[in-house]
C-alpha cells in the first residue's frame, strides 16, 4: 500500500509540474500582450482586459481597476458596453433572414421602409440592405449631427444621458442632413445603416430587434452575458464602470462616470453589452462559419476598402465585420467598439481559431493605439515584432 501511495504521489507530483510547466508557457507566450495591458494602465487608463482564445489554449490578463472608487480589479465575467461590435450581431441576423429567403441583400431599403428614407439627397429606392451593411450607402451617420453631437460628446451628455430614442428618430436626425455621397460610390462609417438594418429585422420578423438577436444568435451559443439593455440604464452585475473625459477630444477635460445611461441612441449599431468570453464564443462561431451558411459566409467577408477616408488605416469593411493588416503584415478579421468610457476589440484568425478580445473602461487620449498594440503583440510573429 505504501509503494502504491507513492507512486500515486510521484505521478501527482509529475501531472502538477507539466501543468505548471504548461501554464508558464501559455503565459510566455503572451508576455508582450500583457506589457501593452500594464503600459496602458501606467500611462492612465482606468483598466483593461486581454482574452486570447490560441486553439484550445487560453489565456487572461488584467490591469488596473473596474471602479477607481473602490480599487476593485477587472475580471473576466464583467459586463461591459461592447459598442459598434453590435453590428456583427445585426449583420448576422440579416444574413440568417436572407438564407432562409425571407429578403435579398439586393432588396431596396424602400421595399421594407417605404419613405423612410428621403430627402436631402438620400434615396432609399436607390440603396440596398448590401450597402447599409458593407458602409456603402451614402447615409449621413446622425451621430455626426451639430446637434446630436452637442448632446453626446461634451459635458452636456450628462443631461441627456437618459434620454429615450426610438429608430425613427435617429434615422430623421440623419436625414436632415446632406448625404455625403452617391450610394455604391463611396464608402463612410454611419450608424444610421444599422439602425435601419434593425428596423428591417423588426419589419421582416414582426418580432423586435432584440428578440431576434436574442433568438437567434445569443440563447443558441448560451452567451450568459450578452444582452440588449432596452429601457435598462443601469449594467447587469457583475460589471466595470466606464469612464470618459469631457468634451471628448480636451486633453483636459473633466473625467465622468458614464456607466449608467440609456443607449438606445446606439440601438442596433451599438448598444449590446456583453462579455469577454461571451465575445470569444460569437466571434469564434461567425469567423469559423458555424453561424451561417457558405454562401451568407462568403457576402459577409466579401469586403470594400475603406482606403482614403477617415477611419482606421489599413482595413476593409465587409457586412457587420472589417479586416485589419498589422504592420507585421498578417491580417486579422473581427470588429471593434466604443461607446461613453468603453472602447472594445474583438480581433483573430480568419478562421477563428486566434481571438484577442480586449475592453479599456476609459475614453480619453487613444485607447484605440492601445488595442492596435495588443493584436501585433498577440498575432504578429516574435521575429517581426
Amino acid at each position: 500500500m505504501t509503494k502504491i501511495l507513492r507512486t500515486a504521489a510521484c505521478l501527482l507530483a509529475a501531472a502538477v509540474a507539466v501543468t505548471m510547466s504548461a501554464s508558464a508557457a501559455v503565459a510566455d507566450d503572451h508576455a508582450e500582450v500583457q506589457q501593452v495591458v500594464d503600459q496602458a494602465v501606467a500611462d492612465g487608463m482606468p483598466g483593461i482586459i486581454a482574452d486570447v482564445r490560441d486553439g484550445h489554449r487560453s489565456w487572461f490578463g488584467t490591469a488596473g481597476v473596474a471602479d477607481t472608487e473602490t480599487g476593485r480589479k477587472r475580471r473576466q465575467q464583467d459586463h461591459f458596453r461592447a459598442g459598434s461590435v453590435t453590428k456583427s450581431f445585426s449583420a448576422t441576423v440579416v444574413l440568417k433572414l436572407a438564407a432562409e429567403g425571407r429578403l435579398s441583400l439586393d432588396d431596396k431599403v424602400e421595399k421594407w421602409l417605404p419613405g423612410v428614407v428621403k430627402g436631402n439627397g438620400h434615396d432609399g429606392s436607390k440603396i440596398t440592405i448590401r450597402q447599409l451593411l458593407n458602409q456603402t450607402s451614402g447615409i449621413f451617420p446622425y451621430t455626426s449631427d451639430a446637434g446630436m453631437a452637442a448632446k453626446q460628446w461634451t459635458p452636456a451628455f450628462l443631461k441627456h444621458r437618459f434620454d429615450r430614442y426610438r429608430p425613427e428618430q435617429l434615422v430623421k436626425i440623419a436625414m436632415a442632413n446632406p448625404a455625403p455621397f452617391t450610394p455604391g460610390k463611396g464608402w463612410g462609417y454611419s450608424n444610421t445603416n444599422y439602425i435601419l438594418a434593425g428596423m428591417i429585422i423588426e419589419k421582416v420578423t414582426g418580432r423586435s430587434y432584440a428578440e431576434e438577436v436574442t433568438r437567434r444568435i445569443i440563447r443558441p451559443l448560451g452567451l450568459k452575458g450578452t444582452y440588449l439593455p432596452d429601457e435598462e440604464t443601469k449594467l447587469r452585475k457583475p460589471h466595470v464602470r466606464h469612464y470618459i473625459k469631457l468634451p471628448v477630444g480636451d486633453p483636459n477635460g473633466k473625467i465622468y462616470d458614464l456607466t449608467d445611461m440609456n443607449a438606445s441612441w446606439a440601438g442596433a449599431g451599438g448598444g449590446i453589452v456583453s462579455t469577454a468570453g461571451d465575445l470569444q464564443t460569437f466571434y469564434r462561431a461567425l469567423l469559423s462559419g458555424r453561424l451561417l451558411p457558405p454562401a451568407q459566409q462568403k457576402e459577409m467577408f466579401t469586403a470594400v476598402s475603406t482606403k482614403g477616408v477617415q477611419w482606421i488605416d489599413n482595413t476593409a469593411y465587409g457586412l457587420g465585420v472589417f479586416s485589419k493588416t498589422l504592420d507585421c503584415g498578417v491580417t486579422v478579421w473581427g470588429n471593434g467598439g466604443r461607446i461613453h468610457g468603453s472602447w472594445t476589440i474583438a480581433m483573430g484568425s480568419k478562421d477563428g481559431k486566434r481571438m484577442l478580445v480586449s475592453n479599456i473602461n476609459g475614453d480619453w487620449d487613444n485607447p484605440l493605439d492601445i488595442l492596435t498594440k495588443e493584436m501585433e503583440a498577440e498575432m504578429c510573429p516574435p521575429s517581426s515584432q
